[in-house]
């Protein structure tokens, strides 16, 4: 037994030593000594084919420039003054004569490309799918296919596995076997990247007599046949793109005219400083941001909790002042109502000016909101959107509530319906406007909460939406909640499915005109009202 343990340990070192010394063949190293840049990169992709440790320390080390060449054509990485050799591994000598290998971009491209491939058979999952998605956002090197199709062959997650395929058969496409391109062309048909569109078209390509550049008719078929795919699942991509930003947009607009459907609508105040109100409540969320940054930094993913309320309040405070101090004397006159909102705006964004600067200023997407969710392969859907159209469909369902099924609501339909009737039988009638203006301008203070998380926050912030607002709430029927969301949704959707046809400018000049008309035909919007409301 106990020669038999010594004839096994001894067999264990000598493979021990075996593997120590066939780290890396001298035969891939060789390239990297001499001066053919060509071979220099070829062999960073062989090398990194491997898959070892020994090769990631290698091109770390030719990155950080601590790779030397020996007069006779021997690799030694050199830290601190201690040389080894990146052959065997083994401790040497630094001899005389040696000199750093040069490092050009070509070559410092190739290594760095070559180390992201090497972090696909990482043992994590999470790195491996940043290196696959690292990847497949620059141009792949058809010298990187070997080491591709390693980390596939080794490769049990699905999600890292469809990039796998993909990359390995864009690296496939350029190769100089037609059989490889044909097969690499017809896996790209399910693919849908729109990057893969000039390769393809290379291979369609003519010469200048008509003739085809590509002479395998196969492979143009195959060509020919992916690329029909990728413009069909790109197509498909922009429809529900659209109509994702389309309903996205449409909540922006709900939720900046759904106050003004409430002061314009069931009031008919022309408030020309609702805009303005839009805009306090964005710098209210700036300032919850702000105090949460100073007092709260371990909370600050939660800011908007606090925003929420505390953007409804102040518009709703500023809003009641506004119809105490100025509104309250110019129910039924029109013009001076326009005329003294247009002015109490300017004082409003001067204000602004002062306290916070002319400058925007930034209020950040908590954690939780950032980034998005990928759908159809390529199109992301943004969390900052996603939650901003749950949150409108929660605002129309509260204002819903409000009007419907509480005495405060009741009192509000009563008073715009027959004011004299509802103040003979006890109704509140100046409480009920102050409390529905400062309803109005509360929603206001709302919807500026969710535009800060779409952008910057300045003081004209309300200028972009007031127009848009009034035209949701014109459109849709005045004093009709129903109205007011189907028209912010329609106006959202054609507005994101004209704009890649005719511009921004001129979309909203269609569809300006288009509601001119509409209203010339029918001028009580969408929903008519019913009954005595339309007296």
């Amino acid at each position: 037994m106990r020669r038999m343990l010594t004839y096994f340990f001894a067999a264990l070192t000598l493979c021990w030593a075996t593997l120590a010394q066939a780290a890396i063949a001298p035969a891939l190293l060789q390239p990297l000594a001499g001066d053919d840049p060509d071979a220099r990169v070829e062999a960073v992709a062989r090398i990194a084919a491997t898959g070892s440790p020994d090769a990631r320390k290698l091109l770390q080390a030719l990155l950080d420039e601590e790779l030397m060449a020996t007069p006779a054509g021997q690799l030694l990485i050199v830290h601190d003054g201690q040389a080894v050799d990146a052959a065997t591994g083994q401790a040497v000598a630094l001899p005389d004569g040696a000199d750093g290998v040069v490092v050009n971009n070509r070559l410092r491209g190739a290594a760095e490309a070559a180390l992201s491939g090497l972090a696909l058979l990482a043992p994590a999952r999470e790195q491996r799918l940043a290196a696959a998605q690292a990847l497949q956002a620059r141009d792949v090197d058809p010298a990187q296919a070997p080491l591709l199709r390693q980390a596939l062959a080794r490769e049990t997650d699905a999600d890292i596995q469809g990039i796998l395929r993909q990359l390995v058969a864009t690296a496939d496409l350029q190769s100089g076997d037609p059989v490889r391109r044909k097969a690499a062309v017809m896996a790209l048909a399910d693919s849908g990247t729109p990057a893969l569109r000039p390769q393809l078209q290379a291979i369609l390509a003519r010469n200048p007599d008509d003739t085809y550049i590509e002479t395998d008719a196969a492979l143009r078929t195959a060509a020919a046949t992916t690329l029909a795919a990728i413009e069909r699942r790109a197509t498909r991509n922009d429809i529900v793109a659209n109509l994702f930003y389309g309903v996205s947009l449409g909540s922006v607009l709900l939720l900046a005219a759904l106050g003004l459907a409430i002061t314009f609508g069931l009031m008919g105040i022309i408030n020309m400083a609702h805009g303005e109100l839009l805009m306090i409540g964005a710098y209210t969320t700036y300032v919850v941001q702000s105090l949460f940054r100073q007092y709260l930094p371990g909370a600050l993913d939660w800011y908007l909790a606090a925003a929420l309320p505390a953007g409804f309040v102040v518009a709703f405070a500023v809003g009641v002042l506004l119809e105490r101090s100025v509104i309250r004397w110019l129910y039924g006159r029109p013009l001076e109502t326009l005329l003294a909102t247009w002015g109490i705006s300017l004082v409003l964004m001067q204000a602004v000016r002062t306290v916070f600067g002319a400058q925007n200023v930034e209020v950040a997407n908590p954690a939780w909101m950032s980034g998005g969710v990928t759908v159809l392969g390529s199109l992301v859907l943004p969390w900052n959107r996603i939650a901003i159209i749950v949150f409108a469909v929660l605002v129309v369902g509260a204002v819903w509530l409000v009007l419907n099924r509480t005495r405060l609501g009741l009192f509000v339909r009563a008073v715009m319906q027959n004011r004299r009737m509802a103040d003979c039988v006890g109704v509140p009638t100046g409480r009920i406007d102050m409390l529905t203006f400062g309803l109005g301008s509360g929603i206001a203070g709302l919807g500026g909460v969710a535009l800060s998380q779409l952008g910057n926050v300045g003081p004209d912030l309300g200028q972009s939406y007031i127009v848009d607002s009034f035209m949701v709430v014109v459109l849709g029927g005045v004093g009709q909640l129903a109205g007011t969301v189907i028209g912010a949704l329609g106006l959202g959707e054609i507005n994101k499915f004209l704009e890649p046809l005719a511009g921004a400018v001129m979309a909203k000049i269609c569809i300006l005109v288009v509601i001119i008309i509409f209203i010339q035909r029918r001028p009580q919007g969408l929903f008519a009202l019913k009954g005595r409301s339309v007296e």
